[in-house]
């Protein structure tokens, strides 16, 4: 049982380490390639890269509130990355999930520290949606697994109530 544990916490710090290292290489390569640049279009009307300096939170609502992101970010990377620690039974779901949460939280985090900005690129023009980055794809596909780990806990524990 603690060799499942400890492995499962490797592989769960692995998981943020390369999360935070894709999105830092993703935003490196977007800034050196697409800065000072017009959209590069990788399908025509839905998808192309356009480099984006952030400065507020999700979709530019707050600019200029550095500082609130740093200790709001920290936070909850901290409370995150304590609870993956201290949690013995995890199931893998939950560690998937908060891991991808932490290391799209650090990913940015490192951004607004290093730039004072965050770096996004990802430009899903169909239906005008806010320019993203990998940290915010994996922070959402996170929070998205955490809910669907939610709704399967649910589901079976109201399978056994009703074995009862």
């Amino acid at each position: 049982m603690k060799h499942r544990y400890l492995i499962t916490r490797i592989l769960a710090m692995l998981l943020v380490a390369v999360g935070v290292l894709l999105d830092q290489l993703t935003k490196a390569a977007a800034a050196e390639g697409l800065k000072n640049k017009s959209s590069f279009v990788l399908i025509d009307g839905v998808l192309q890269l356009t480099y984006h300096e952030n400065r507020g939170a999700a979709f530019g609502i707050l600019s200029d509130a550095r500082w609130v992101f740093l200790s709001v970010s920290t936070v909850a990377i901290v409370a995150i990355l304590f609870y993956i620690f201290y949690k013995k039974d995890m199931p893998i779901l939950w560690l998937v999930s908060l891991s991808m949460v932490a290391s799209g939280g650090i990913g940015n985090m490192i951004d607004r520290i290093a730039l004072g900005y965050v770096v996004d690129f990802i430009d899903f023009c169909l239906i005008n949606f806010a320019i993203f980055n990998v940290a915010d794809s994996f922070v959402t596909v996170g929070a998205f697994l955490m809910i669907f780990a939610l709704l399967y806990e649910i589901v079976i524990e109201c399978r056994k109530a009703k074995k009862k």
